[in-house]
């Protein structure tokens, strides 16, 4: 069943809480976003579902958004199409509307993730894209060590490259996006390198993953974390990270053709 938050947010995050300072914190990163550039290659439509503020949305090609949070869709900037109330479980669009079709970090929310994508494949004519996180590789990350708890969430939450690849239809690449040290797009593995953001609350709070874990395990993580800031022993364990151009964790971008 797809139950719907106060906002409109169709997911199990409730973005009318997390989402209010969220384009602070995720910002679309320019690496990130050429990748997308390039798969959706010389398509001139483009539809963005669970499109939320606009992260990774060209502007030099005709986009339909669609959104069903209120307080995302609110965030989104001017110059940004406004974004249809809707969700990718029933896609108001004909059949091949759209050049290509795209969805950036918004899978795990959706409620049925075999018809979100079946409905994607419907309306596109050409590409897919689908950017996640790859459930089996959350582990890679410094995070784990320090709340295995929210990894754990994060894990269960993400649906495998093999569901997604085959909800698209089996004819797909999957390709490991690797996160620039200077990552503004704040997920959780962007600051794989800059530690000292994940004590800011704001930044745990632009991650949905936090806000299903007991408040005393952000605590935990706060007070653990900064101890070993302080006393050296983060650098000691992770300190090459901090100069590492980039780091390829769980992030793909799911590409199917027709």
């Amino acid at each position: 069943m797809n139950s719907r938050h106060q906002d409109g947010s169709a997911g199990d995050a409730n973005y009318g809480v997390i989402g209010t300072g969220y384009t602070r914190y995720r910002q679309p990163d320019p690496h990130i976003a050429e990748f997308i550039r390039q798969a959706l290659g010389d398509a001139a439509t483009v539809l963005n579902v669970g499109a939320g503020a606009g992260s990774y949305e060209p502007v030099d090609r005709e986009v339909t958004a669609v959104e069903p949070s209120a307080s995302m869709r609110a965030q989104r900037p001017a110059h940004l199409p406004v974004a249809i109330d809707g969700t990718a479980e029933s896609l108001p669009f004909p059949d091949q509307a759209f050049d290509a079709a795209m969805a950036t970090f918004t899978v795990h929310q959706w409620s049925n993730l075999e018809r979100g994508l079946s409905e994607m494949r419907r309306v596109t004519r050409g590409p897919v894209l689908i950017l996640s996180c790859d459930p089996d590789l959350l582990e890679r990350s410094w995070l784990h060590a320090y709340a295995p708890e929210m990894i754990t969430v994060e894990a269960r939450r993400y649906p495998s490259m093999a569901a997604i690849v085959k909800g698209l239809g089996g004819n797909a690449e999957v390709k490991a996006v690797p996160i620039p040290l200077n990552c503004v797009d704040g997920f959780g593995e962007a600051y794989y390198g800059r530690p000292e953001r994940m004590l800011d609350p704001g930044a745990r709070l632009a991650n949905s993953a936090w806000s299903f874990v007991d408040p005393s395990v952000g605590e935990r993580f706060v007070a653990e974390l900064g101890r070993d800031l302080a006393d050296g022993s983060w650098d000691r364990r992770y300190g090459e990270l901090r100069t590492q151009p980039f780091f390829e964790g769980s992030l793909r971008l799911i590409i199917a053709r027709p």
